[in-house]
This record gives structure tokens, sequence and C-alpha cells, in this order.
């Protein structure tokens, strides 16, 4: 058997159509992508950028919100900082603002990128089973996989997964 009769696994299939879509993101500072998947069916795919008919963060910047979160790691205290872009809306955000509740019953999550708190909860109540996510977003780690364990979602990273080198970007927090 040669390697073009090689067929990539589900996983590797499906965030790579993850990584794909995040290609169509604006923002110079990351670029997310995620796809709605039942079963092997590709229902909705989705990447952050600002409102359509908005200014996007390469036509007007990226908006920084500021915010402080004290975390306690080991018994010790510390307040850590954590900016983000309040121009875009988030892809997970736009997944679940553009599929059907029917569609996500039951449905796995493929995401370029480990979900933020606020994306997790929301995730957490739109009826899926399952979240497989690429590249870690250590901010929110503990306090959403603890969730995900609370609500009995799989919550997994992909952790051997090379994306297509034509996707990649340099990403900046």
């Amino acid at each position: 058997m040669s390697t073009t009769d090689v067929r990539k696994d589900w996983d590797t299939y499906f965030m790579d159509i993850a990584y794909m879509v995040s290609t169509r993101s604006r923002c110079s500072r990351r670029h997310v992508g995620a796809v709605l998947v039942q079963g092997k069916k590709l229902l909705g795919t989705a990447y952050n950028g600002a409102p359509m008919g908005v200014p996007d963060c390469s036509e007007a910047g990226c908006m920084i919100s500021e915010e402080y979160e004290l975390v306690v790691t080991d018994g010790k205290e510390e307040m850590v900082k954590k900016q983000r872009c309040i121009r875009t809306i988030h892809a997970e955000q736009n997944l679940l603002l553009f599929t059907d509740r029917i569609d996500r019953e039951g449905s796995s999550v493929y995401v370029t990128d480990e979900p933020c708190w606020t994306c997790s909860n929301m995730l957490a109540n739109s009826g899926i089973t399952e979240i497989v996510f690429h590249r870690p977003y250590p901010k929110d780690t503990g306090k959403v996989t603890r969730m995900m364990a609370q609500k009995g979602i799989t919550f997994r990273k992909l952790e051997q997964y090379q994306p297509p080198r034509e996707t990649m970007m340099t990403i900046s927090d």
C-alpha cells in the first residue's frame, strides 16, 4: 500500500478542517476555527471575527480589554493578568450562532484552540457531548477542565496532531 492510500483518522481530518476554517479570521492575534460534527458528518464551521458589516481587527485594530483573575496554584494565590480582544466574536460563539440546537445535540466540536471560560460555558449548555482541541489556552484550563468533567462532556487535546503548514500563524497574547 502506498502513502497515497493511507487515509487520515477522523480526528486529524476534522481538526485539519478547523485549521483551514481558521484562515478566514482577520484577527492579528489569533486565528481560531471550529467545526461541528455529528458522527462523521460535518454540520457547520466558524472562525473568530468581528460581527458582519463591522470593521475587523485588520481594519480597525484590536480592542484589548485587560482583566485580572485570582488563581490559586498549589495553595499559592496569584493575580493573573488576562488580555483579550473584544472586537471579535470567538469561533465557538459563531459556531453556536450559526448552527441549530437540534444539530448540536450529541455532537462534537473540533476547535483549533482550547475554549476560553466564556466559550466553555456556552458550549456546556449547547447540547454537545465532546470538545476536541489542539492548542492549549492555559489561562482557563483548570476551571474549564473541571466544568467539562462536571457536565460529563468529553474534553480532550490532540497531543500528536500536526496542523497543515499553510494554516499556521504566529500567536500573540
